[in-house]
């Protein structure tokens, strides 16, 4: 979760109202699902300090701009006072078709483009410093992951975004990679000994399913991304000839190195979108720009490498939260 033209179409919040269309009929990156949420930057000094401001704005892969008036933008510290300078969390989920987002009331809610609303319950956060959680959703949103790190992070919760029930909790030392592609699992990366770094598996109830110490062709390219299999962790080497690798966490093997070609720009996802199918945000930061993003669909048997998407984030974007998948 992570940063950055037309005039805005007015719509707010109501433009998400609507009952689903025939493009939602299979939303994964469809006319009305969610490219990435922005938070517009306002200049506080004549040094070009910034801070967040404004409402969370919703750009859609239509082209349209929707407001998210009862999100909070200004993330609060524990003591429910204005942090001034940071921006509240927010999570796109990969199919562009659920938010989630700490109301202005303070609770944790996740939002469906059909209308429906899910607050989770008043506890389901501890009080802590809003900028401190990291907020995670499935590719399809219906389960989402509550990191919260800070000084003496706590356990990362797992709630399922329909009832709001909490599944499970991992341990807070664990740093939370993202959901397997069906959301069935989640993968962590793990400090083992001898300073190495250890994969593990969870289902989401938090019970470990596997945990290995990945070769270095994997455990030094991060991120790393888990199939739907529940085994299969895919890597890419950004180096001058790049490389998409994949690793069964079963039997403790790389199954799979293939040459890739990518556009530019820095890996910012990645993301199992299918059984043979890995995704990636390819990201551009240039100088006195708009950020650029590039996502490629990766063919994992052959190799072969689609551009399913470009854009560059509106201009005054302080920090975005990008949709996955």
């Amino acid at each position: 979760m992570r940063l950055r033209i037309a005039a805005a179409v007015a719509a707010g919040v109501a433009g998400l109202l609507a009952a689903p269309t025939a493009a939602q009929a299979a939303p994964h990156h469809g006319h009305d699902s969610i490219r990435y949420a922005s938070i517009k930057g306002c200049k506080v000094s004549k040094d070009g300090e910034m801070k967040p401001c404004g409402k969370w704005r919703l750009v859609m892969h239509n082209g349209m701009q929707h407001s998210l008036p009862d999100a909070q933008t200004v993330a609060l510290e524990a003591n429910g006072k204005s942090s001034v300078w940071q921006a509240a969390p927010i999570a796109v989920s990969g199919n562009g078709q659920r938010l989630a987002y700490f109301t202005t009331s303070g609770r944790l809610a996740v939002r469906t483009l059909d209308g429906g609303v899910k607050l989770l319950a008043k506890n389901a956060v501890p009080r802590v410093a809003q900028y401190n959680v990291t907020l995670q959703l499935s590719d399809d949103g219906a389960k989402l992951a509550v990191v919260i790190g800070g000084d003496k992070p706590k356990r990362t919760r797992i709630f399922d975004t329909a009832s709001g029930e909490q599944l499970g909790t991992l341990s807070g030392e664990e740093t939370l990679m993202g959901f397997s592609a069906d959301g069935d699992e989640v993968l962590t990366s793990v400090e083992g000994d001898e300073s190495v770094t250890d994969l593990a598996v969870y289902d989401d109830h938090g019970q470990q399913q596997l945990r290995k110490t990945p070769p270095q062709i994997i455990s030094a390219n991060a991120p790393e991304a888990l199939s739907g299999d529940g085994k299969t962790v895919a890597s890419v080497v950004m180096s001058k000839k790049k490389q998409l690798v994949l690793y069964d966490m079963d039997s403790d093997q790389v199954t799979a190195r293939k040459s890739i070609k990518l556009p530019a720009g820095d890996l910012f996802m990645i993301d199992w979108t299918g059984e043979k199918q890995v995704t990636l945000h390819l990201a551009q930061y240039p100088e006195n720009k708009a950020t650029k993003m590039t996502i490629v669909q990766i063919d994992t048997e052959t190799g072969a490498v689609k551009v399913r998407d470009k854009y560059s984030f509106l201009k005054n974007t302080f920090v975005f939260a990008a949709c996955g998948g």
